[in-house]
């Protein structure tokens, strides 16, 4: 009874279970993401500072208000109308008013204004008298943004008040009121918005920025998780603990020193057969290494999985859509989460090197969302900028983010998208899979930097 009872241990650790490989590598990364501060931080308080940064910086969802300066030459009742409008308008608001472009040239580059509106001499005369009366307004071109908004804001007043004086005359001169407005108004024009019927920024910008940087940070994870094992010396290690039924894990097991000579000081503090320095580990079952693999990234994955869902809810509370919309965004979104671990994993694992590994990721990932047609429309990119912008997971997300969650389009126009994450997501994990049982076997590549 007692030599089959203590054989019986033995024979379970030879072909252990894809779940208890699952467990096992799940401990093994939770020990060190304790151990490990920066880890830690790079899992749970980063992306948490900055889902709430990236809002507060765009928690003013409209740009209004713009600074303006006047400079008036005419001080007529006409000038000091339009400046009363310019001030009420919701796009620009008067700042100062000045008495020379010196002044106002000064004032914009300290940055005190946008621009300024120049009303010329004579202005109210040559308006009462139907002659050209032309305003200018100069802008600093340096902020795009701000000066098309301006442009837009001072074009509608100066519009509106030119009317509006012209229709004044014509009705004093006995023209009838309703002939003045079709005269001026002949054509009228009804706007409805079909997509991207809010111009909030918050939903334009934000809600499209955060999955980029969460895109970002996850393939940062997904490299480094794997690479510090190659770094250090501690693939084998990891491998052989989640191949053997135990329990327990050293904690020196677990620092951040290369794994060169290292012994248990006796059979209780840890069941796991001590691993040679650089031996390579050749057969390493195919199965395990997608269980462990998995594992590692369990918690970087549900913390970030929390980390969507919240991303998506601030989205949702400013244009709420229907529920299978957000339920599709949000999937897909956890799609290219793992897209985006397995990406940065496979890098560092072909090349054997962390550092090549998390250059590698900031190259692909840090300018996607330039490439992504978010705010440089896709149809203008040229057709060589394409073949990159449709390589990349962050493109075909976001193309599902805005439909669904900006333009409001039926959830089967984004199906293909979700399937082809569903596909890619497989594919890279087996790929992540042998690349790393080439690893194992290569024990002369490790410790590269």
């Amino acid at each position: 009874m007692s030599a089959s009872s203590s054989q019986r241990p033995e024979k379970s650790a030879h072909y252990p279970t894809i779940l208890l490989a699952f467990l096992r590598s799940a401990k093994y990364e939770r020990r060190i993401l304790t151990y490990n501060r920066w880890d830690f931080s790079l899992v749970f308080w980063i992306p948490l500072l900055v889902i709430f940064l990236v809002w507060w910086v765009f928690s003013r969802s409209q740009i209004v208000d713009l600074p303006i300066g006047v400079i008036d030459y005419d001080h007529g009742p006409v000038a000091s109308t339009l400046v009363r409008y310019l001030d009420a308008s919701p796009d620009v608001s008067v700042a100062a008013q000045y008495g020379s472009p010196a002044e106002a040239k000064q004032a914009i580059l300290a940055r005190e204004i946008y621009g300024v509106v120049i009303i010329p001499p004579d202005f109210q005369r040559s308006v009462l008298s139907a002659k050209p009366a032309p305003i200018v307004l100069q802008v600093n071109a340096q902020y795009g943004t701000h000066s098309g908004i301006i442009q837009k804001g001072v074009q509608s007043v100066v519009g509106t008040v030119s009317a509006g004086t012209e229709m004044q005359r014509l009705v004093k001169q006995g023209t009838a009121t309703s002939q003045v407005n079709a005269a001026y108004s002949p054509i009228t024009i009804q706007r409805v918005s079909l997509y991207n019927a809010t111009t909030d920024y918050q939903l334009f910008l934000a809600s499209t920025v955060l999955p980029a940087i969460l895109h970002i940070l996850a393939m940062i994870i997904g490299a480094t998780t794997v690479g510090r094992e190659l770094r250090d010396h501690k693939i084998d290690i990891w491998y052989h603990y989640i191949s053997q039924k135990s329990n327990t894990l050293p904690s020196h097991y677990l620092t951040s020193s290369p794994a060169t000579a290292v012994t248990p000081t006796s059979s209780a503090d840890s069941p796991i057969p001590t691993p040679h320095n650089n031996v390579a580990i050749k057969g390493a079952s195919l199965p395990l290494l997608i269980a462990g693999l998995n594992g590692k990234l369990i918690w970087p994955m549900l913390a970030y999985s929390l980390w969507g869902a919240v991303a998506l809810t601030l989205a949702n509370e400013i244009h709420p859509v229907n529920f299978s919309a957000l339920a599709l965004t949000y999937g897909c979104l956890l799609l290219l989460l793992m897209v985006s671990f397995w990406l940065g994993a496979i890098i560092t694992l072909a090349t054997f090197s962390l550092r090549v590994g998390l250059s590698a990721t900031g190259f692909i990932s840090a300018p996607s969302y330039a490439f992504a047609g978010v705010t440089f429309p896709y149809i203008a990119i040229n057709d060589s900028a394409k073949y990159w912008t449709d390589a990349l997971p962050l493109t075909h997300y976001l193309k599902l983010h805005i439909a669904q969650l900006q333009m409001g389009a039926p959830v089967l126009i984004s199906l293909p998208i979700v399937y082809g994450f569903i596909v890619a997501t497989f594919i890279m994990l087996l790929l992540t899979a042998l690349l790393t049982k080439r690893a194992l076997a290569r024990p002369d590549r490790w410790g590269a930097r």
